[in-house]
């Protein structure tokens, strides 16, 4: 049986392949597919730290304070229907693609969320 900390760091690992992910794109044309899944799949994993984890079976205590930062995430930011939008009209437009990634990398890394992560998955 995984204990609840593995739970945890695993959900946080799949994060941080995620955001490495959108680091490397290239911004070639149907990227933005790429970019759309991935943000899909962080915002999943978010919901799932935010809802899921209780804070209290997480001896770290820099777990509050990630949990707070992926809640300011969720709540502050969504690219999706942006992604949706611009999709059939710019799919192709690399300049669009690229902007629309660091926009998201930018978001992924205010508060130091992505960087917390990464700590916390050490702490673990």
């Amino acid at each position: 049986m995984v204990s609840y900390g593995e739970h945890l760091k695993k959900i946080l690992s799949q994060i941080i392949e995620s955001y490495y992910l959108l680091k490397e794109i290239q911004d070639k044309p149907g990227d933005l597919d790429i970019l759309k899944k991935e943000m899909l799949k962080i915002n999943g994993f978010l919901n799932v730290v935010t809802n899921n984890i209780d804070e209290y079976k997480i001896p770290q205590s820099d777990f509050k304070k990630l949990k707070s930062k992926c809640n300011n995430y969720l709540d502050n930011y969504f690219f999706e229907k942006e992604i949706e939008t611009m999709a059939p009209l710019y799919s192709n437009d690399t300049y669009r693609i690229k902007n629309m990634r660091f926009k998201i990398i930018e978001a992924l890394e205010d508060k130091k969320m992505i960087e917390s992560m990464e700590d916390l998955i050490e702490q673990i």
